[in-house]
C-alpha cells in the first residue's frame, strides 16, 4: 500500500494566491509512489477565499481535496489543528496558502525520514535548501 503524504493548507483571505498553490501543488511528483491528501481549512476568510475554492475543487475532482472551514476566525494555529487532526496521512506537511514555501521541496523534505535518518524535519525560508 502507498504512503500518503497529508498536505495541510490553512487559509484566510487567500483569494488571490489560493488557485496558484493549488496548482503548484498539485503538479508536485512525489518519489517512492507517495500520493497526496490536501487539506484546506479555511478560517472564516472575509473575502472571495471559499468561493474561490469551491470552484478549484468543482474544476479538480480527482485530486480529492479535503475542505473545512471555521465559523468564526480562530487564527492560523487553530486551522493547523483542525487540518491536523483529519490527516491520515503517513507524513504531514503544512504548506502556507500565500506561496511562502516552495511545493518542490517536498521530496526533499522527506527524504531524510524515508531513508530512516530523521522522525522530523523543519523547513526554513531563510536556511536554503541544503542540509547544514
Amino acid at each position: 500500500m502507498a504512503q500518503i503524504l497529508s498536505i495541510v493548507i490553512p487559509v484566510y483571505n487567500e483569494e488571490r494566491t489560493i488557485t496558484e498553490i493549488l496548482d503548484s501543488v498539485k503538479q508536485v511528483e512525489l518519489h517512492n509512489n507517495i500520493d497526496k491528501e490536501i487539506i484546506l481549512v479555511n478560517d472564516a476568510s472575509t473575502d472571495g477565499t471559499d468561493d474561490v475554492i469551491k470552484e478549484y475543487i468543482s474544476d479538480n475532482p480527482k485530486l480529492g481535496i479535503s475542505y473545512y472551514t471555521h465559523e468564526k476566525n480562530k487564527g492560523k494555529g487553530a486551522a493547523l489543528h483542525t487540518g491536523i487532526a483529519k490527516a491520515k496521512g503517513d507524513f504531514t506537511i503544512i504548506q502556507d496558502a500565500d506561496l511562502e514555501y516552495d511545493p518542490n521541496e517536498y521530496n526533499s523534505l522527506l527524504k531524510p525520514i524515508i531513508n530512516g535518518h530523521a522522525d522530523v524535519v523543519y523547513g526554513s525560508r531563510f536556511k536554503g535548501s541544503n542540509p547544514h
